[in-house]
Order: structure tokens, then sequence, then C-alpha cells
């Protein structure tokens, strides 16, 4: 059984950045769904609300950090990039500032539709130059999510998960490195965030089928071990399926397609993930169906690389979490 945790954010920040005071913690008027509401009524010295005004608050991070601060930025992803991207570039990326950016709401994890959901972020943070990029798959990454980012001398983008939140793994995050989740010598699996535990219901039922899957989790996206990739490319001999929360043009799918390719390795990619198009509103696991991000679209994507069907349903994979849109855990569906 997976032990959920709830908020692990808030209570991870709370204990990095209290007594701290390099540390400051911004909030876009989004602070209880950021679950970073405890934090301003605990410790208001070190809390600022640069309310709805996002290209304002990237610049002032810019100078908090050129005063010699550490500011943590937290809003929905989305918000963070698409509006204020001018100033990101500016004043954050181009100077090599210590801003640590929090970005809630990835991808499909939220039935907000196109407004709400950041699925392009990886695509667009990949292509700026000074910028790291660390995705959140579980609590324990969650909870050292802070440690990660504040470890690297520049700008930080993170995607972080909230509400209750699944423990799949035991050891933090350590940037640069990524998690061998299983061996295996047929297939190569690579996948970031919620849908590394997709591929993880899978596993079982496509080694019932006979087939041994390789599984590889990336919790840093940028900068990448192209070489330890490329070994465990090696390692397998039919191919790679990536899996991500995103768009498949610019993300992990695109990440590695180029380190194949850089490298002249001839064996076949298959990347999954949104297929040029926004998404609609709807509960998590719908939007995951009906976009082929989940389980099955995996097994599927097997069969497509094997050339041959399994046999293999829903009723065959572990059984998936249900995740309320409405929860005591969320200060709102969106």
């Amino acid at each position: 059984m997976v032990e959920m945790v709830s908020r692990p954010y808030a209570s991870a920040f709370e204990k990095f950045a209290a007594g701290n005071p390099d540390i400051l913690c911004l909030s876009a008027d989004l602070t209880s769904s950021c679950e970073i509401d405890g934090f301003r009524d605990r410790h208001p010295d070190q809390f600022l609300s640069m309310g709805m005004a996002e290209q304002n608050m990237m610049s002032f991070a810019g100078g908090l950090g050129l005063a010699g601060y550490r500011p943590f930025i937290h809003t929905f992803g989305v918000f963070m990039y698409r509006r204020p991207y001018d100033q990101l570039m500016a004043s954050i990326a181009y100077p090599r500032r210590k801003v640590r950016m929090m970005g809630f709401l990835p991808g499909v994890t939220t039935p907000g539709g196109m407004t709400h959901q950041s699925i392009e972020d990886i695509s667009v943070m990949r292509s700026i130059p000074n910028m790291t990029i660390l995705e959140t798959g579980d609590a324990t990454e969650v909870e050292s999510i802070c440690e990660a980012a504040d470890s690297i001398d520049g700008p930080v983008w993170c995607r972080v998960l909230r509400g209750s939140v699944p423990r799949l793994f035991d050891t933090p995050i350590k940037v640069g490195e990524m998690r061998e989740l299983s061996t295996g010598d047929d297939i190569l699996v690579v996948t970031t965030g919620i849908c590394t535990e997709e591929a993880m219901r899978a596993r079982a039922a496509l080694k019932k089928a006979g087939l041994s899957i390789r599984h590889l989790h990336l919790h840093t996206i940028k900068p990448f071990d192209s070489k330890a990739l490329l070994d465990q490319i090696g390692s397998v001999k039919h191919g790679v399926i990536t899996l991500e929360n995103h768009v498949t043009e610019g993300g992990v799918g695109s990440l590695v397609a180029e380190t194949m390719a850089d490298a002249g390795v001839g064996k076949r990619l298959i990347r999954l993930g949104l297929r040029d198009t926004y998404a609609h509103g709807g509960s998590r696991p719908y939007l995951m169906r009906y976009y082929g991000l989940d389980a099955l679209a995996l097994v599927r994507g097997v069969e497509d690389l094997m050339g041959q069907e399994f046999g293999i349903t829903e009723s065959d994979l572990d059984a998936a979490r249900v995740d309320e849109v409405h929860s005591l855990v969320k200060a709102e569906a969106l």
C-alpha cells in the first residue's frame, strides 16, 4: 500500500526556510494554494505578498538575489513564465540570480484547462541559458526540493506537486542524477513527475507478459547526464519509450531524442505525452487517460515498439490512485 502524504511542501519549506533570514518566501496571491499560508502566519518577517503582478514579482526577486537574498517564488507554474517571460529572462536568468521558482500545478494536475495547465514550461526553460530544471515525482522529492534547488548557484525552475502526494522513493533528490527503478534488457522506459507512478503501475503486467523493462525516473531535467542515459540505452535490445506530463516537443522526449541523435544511436524511440494540443478541463485520471499519459498508454507504446499485442487491459494493471479534485488538502480544485 502506497503511503499518502498530506501537503508535504508546506512542512518541508517551513522546516528548510524558518530561521534562515537569507531565504524569503514570495507569493503571487496564491498563498494557501501553494501551501505557504502557515509559513506566512508563523514567519511574517520572511514572507512577501507580491499580489497578482507576476512581472513585478520576477524583477523584484531578481533584485533580492542581487542583494544577497535567496527568494523562493510561489505561484502556479503557468503564471510564472507565460506572463513574465521577459522579466524572468532579463532579471533572473541572464544575471544568474539565486532565485528558486516553485511552480505548482504542472501539466494536467489541475482541471483548470489551458489557462492553468503548465504544459510547455520544460521546453521553454530548457532553452534558457543558466537555468536548472527539477521536477518532483513523489512526496520524498517534494520534501527535498527546497534543499536541492538551494544547492544551485543560479536560478532554478521546479515543478512541484501539492495536496495528497504518494511516497514512492526512500531517498531525496540528488541534483544531476537519475533514479533506476527497475532493471531489464528489452525496453528502457524514461519517465518524470506523475508519469513515473503510472509506469510503476504497468511494470508488473509487462513482466507477466514476458517483457524485461528498465525504468528510469528523472527529477533533474537540466543539467542532464547524457553519458549515463546512453549507458542505460545501450543495456536494452529494442528501444526507448518516454512518458511525460508535458508536450512531446521540447520536453523529456526531445531531450532523449537529442541525446540519441548526437551519439548516433540507431534504436527506436517512442515519445508519449501531450501531442501538439492543449488539455481541456477534467480530473487528473481522466485527462491522463484521454491524452495518453497513463499506465495503459505506456502499455500500448510498448506494444507499438515491439510490434505485437500482449492483451493487457486496465484490470491487469496495478490499482490507480484516486485523486479527489476537491479535498481538504487543497485550497481549491484549481
